[in-house]
Formats: structure tokens, C-alpha cells, sequence
């Protein structure tokens, strides 16, 4: 009797706490992925920001490589969301009358009117970038080792919050990546994501340039006054064997 007891209690005690495989595939499901229904590869588990199952190639099934490549992601979606705002303000100026010159053009008016050299801003360029990007290299192999004081005797402000998230009262002013960890988790998300959608649109406006020679907000007053006749389909590249 006592071992039929304690079988009976074995029984719905392992009832209760095994999981169905219905409730497993329910809390996979649950996470948001590229394309729906398909499993998303072992080296990506949800744990980077904007994880959401890509690498249809396995490029980061390295895990070397992959801490590589999301800082790269990283960089590139800023320099990225930069670009797209520097483009999208001055289209939107010289749409407006003021004499400022369209994103394709701005680095010859700049070379033309500065009273520097091209060379000399060059190679002051690469030695500065080269020792910011030093310091962001080293920052990566050991991570914190850039708030040593080195430089000018800064410490805290130069250690991060992580990698690729530096924080401090220079890099995070307004303390955006401080208090609620959730929120903090939420707003790398939110980057990653603003970052892909300004790497998607800077290829369009170059796509957008090469095929008209105008900037992004030229091509949309145009679209917008005619259309019908002013589209991709009409500027004669895109669709070669149609034209307008």
C-alpha cells in the first residue's frame, strides 16, 4: 500500500512539473523571428539585441566571429542613422530655398571652400579615427581597459556599460542606458533596429541617385506632383525596358 501510495504521488508530481510539448512549442513560438515558423539557428538564442533568427548563411556560427560581427552591425547602424539624418536635412533645406548642397555634392563644395587641403583633412582624419577606433578595438579584446586613466586622467566615463555601449556622462549625456535594466534592454533594440532601417535607406538613396541624379527629397515632390508617371518603373534604369 505505501508503495502504491508513493507511486501514485511520483506519478502527479512528475505530471505537474513536466512540460507538454505543446507548452514547448508555445514558448518558442512566442519569440518574434525573420520569417515565421522557422527555427532560428543555434548560435543565435535571443540573447543579442535585435536577434531574430537571420544568419540564412551561418556567418556568426563562430562565436569569435559573431561578437565580431555585432559590434560591425553596431557600428554601421549608427554611422548609418548619422547619414540618413545629415541627407534627409539638407534635401529638406535645399527643398526649401537655402543655398545647401545636396548630400552627392556636399563633400566637392566642402573640398572647394575649405581653406584646409584635402590631403591635410585627410591625414588628420585617419590619425584621429585610427585612435578612436584603437581605443574601441581594445575596448572589444578587454573589455573596461579604456577607463584606466590614460587619457587625461579619465576613468569611470571611459569603462562602458559593455561592449559596444559606452555610457558615461560624454557618450550618454542624458543617462538613457542608466536605472531600469529593462528599459536599457529595450532601448538597444530600438537602436538595432532604427540602425538596419538607415542602412536599408542609405543604399536607396544611393540606388535613388544613380537611377534620376536627384536626392531622396526631390524624388518624392516629384513622385507626389505626378504619380502616375513619375515612379520606379519610369525613371528608365530601374525597369529598363520601360522608360518615361
Amino acid at each position: 500500500m505505501a508503495f502504491s501510495m508513493k507511486s501514485s504521488i511520483t506519478r502527479s508530481s512528475m505530471a505537474r512539473t513536466t512540460p507538454s510539448r505543446g507548452a514547448v512549442r508555445v514558448q518558442a513560438a512566442d519569440r518574434p523571428m525573420w520569417y515565421p515558423g522557422n527555427p532560428s539557428p543555434a548560435h543565435l538564442d535571443g540573447s543579442l539585441p535585435g536577434d531574430y533568427g537571420f544568419d540564412p548563411l551561418n556567418l556568426g556560427s563562430d562565436p569569435e566571429v559573431l561578437k565580431w560581427m555585432q559590434q560591425a552591425e553596431l557600428q554601421h547602424c549608427r554611422w548609418a542613422m548619422v547619414g540618413t539624418a545629415g541627407i534627409l536635412y539638407t534635401a529638406v533645406a535645399a527643398q526649401g530655398g537655402q543655398d545647401i548642397p545636396q548630400w552627392y555634392d556636399a563633400g566637392e563644395v566642402a573640398n572647394a571652400k575649405s581653406a584646409i587641403p584635402f590631403g591635410t583633412l585627410f591625414i588628420t582624419q585617419m590619425i584621429l579615427q585610427g585612435w578612436a577606433e584603437s581605443k574601441r578595438l581594445m575596448d572589444m579584446r578587454v573589455p573596461g581597459s579604456q577607463g584606466d586613466g590614460s587619457f587625461f586622467g579619465i576613468t569611470d566615463d571611459f569603462k562602458g556599460k559593455e561592449v559596444g555601449y559606452p555610457g558615461g556622462r560624454y557618450f550618454d549625456p542624458l543617462g538613457l542606458a542608466g536605472g531600469d535594466a529593462t528599459k536599457y534592454a529595450e532601448f538597444k533594440v530600438k537602436e538595432v533596429k532604427n540602425g538596419r532601417l538607415a542602412m536599408v535607406a542609405m543604399v536607396g538613396f544611393w540606388a535613388q541617385h544613380a537611377a534620376t541624379g536627384a536626392g531622396p527629397i526631390e524624388n518624392l515632390v516629384a513622385h507626389v506632383s505626378d504619380p502616375t508617371h513619375v515612379t520606379y518603373a519610369t525613371n528608365g534604369i530601374s525597369v529598363p525596358f520601360l522608360s518615361s
